[in-house]
């Protein structure tokens, strides 16, 4: 059921996330995409199979995560000004192994935790340059959804397979793992820019800001609230912060072309 899931459910919301990029652009198409759309249904089983202490362990991790995917839409973002897909690829993934590794090491309360998130998602949305640049006309061949909704799955599907097998607090902070904001990215690097790219990756750091809603709520009342009321919840809490965020993100709504 689990494996179903994932194969159904990721190419579906890259599917969605694109389609709103094409609509509307690439800050509301970021925006949607740094919700937790594989973050959430990773809490849900673990909170299935491993229970709600493991569960609630897990977003606390997975709450300090969202500063790893931060690090890489900022470091994308401005080597895409300099640089071609695959080095901005490599090198964004490299940040997040460097910042997950260090936010290992730290050890705050949730609430202070979301304080800090929130803060700093904040600045790195506002760090992130490009966001009045020029968007070329969009150049997407015929395999550029399939291979999106391809690329998504099989890093969703290794990850969570590894991931399962380091501990909560491994595993919530690995669940952040930027999917999205890679796989949109490089292609919206290839196809409109680094104008566009930068403007996706602001959006998906200011969606984040709906994920760490959601998961400050996970970390804070699972344990005592079970598995109901808390996600159903922390899911209105993302939706309605997310709907700040596209709010913020509605000057990168309409491309400008050069």
């Amino acid at each position: 059921m689990t494996a179903l899931l994932k194969i159904v459910l990721t190419p579906g919301l890259i599917a969605v996330a694109t389609l709103l990029e094409r609509r509307w652009g690439p800050g509301i198409g970021g925006a949607f995409a740094g919700l937790p759309l594989t973050s959430a249904p990773v809490s849900l089983f673990l909170a299935f199979e491993q229970g709600p202490e493991f569960a609630a362990t897990a977003a606390g991790g997975t709450l300090l995560g969202l500063l790893s995917q931060g690090a890489v839409c900022l470091v994308y973002s401005w080597l895409a000004r300099r640089t071609i897909w695959w080095m901005c690829a490599g090198t964004s993934v490299v940040s997040f192994a460097g910042v997950t590794w260090i936010l290992r090491q730290v050890s705050l309360p949730v609430w202070p935790t979301f304080g800090v998130v929130c803060t700093l998602l904040v600045l790195i949305a506002a760090a992130i340059p490009g966001a009045t640049a020029a968007i070329e006309p969009a150049r997407r061949p015929r395999w550029d959804l399939p291979a999106r909704m391809l690329v998504a799955t099989g890093i969703v599907i290794t990850l969570t397979s590894a991931a399962g097998r380091l501990g909560p607090t491994w595993t919530g902070l690995l669940s952040p793992f930027p999917v999205f904001a890679l796989v949109l990215g490089v292609f919206t690097h290839r196809a409109q820019g680094p104008g566009a790219a930068a403007r996706l990756l602001r959006g998906i750091v200011l969606g984040s800001l709906a994920h760490a809603a959601m998961f400050v709520l996970l970390a804070s009342l699972l344990v005592r609230w079970g598995l109901g009321w808390t996600y159903a919840l922390a899911a209105l809490a993302a939706l309605a912060v997310n709907g700040l965020a596209l709010f913020l993100a509605r000057d990168s709504a309409t491309p400008r072309r050069a």
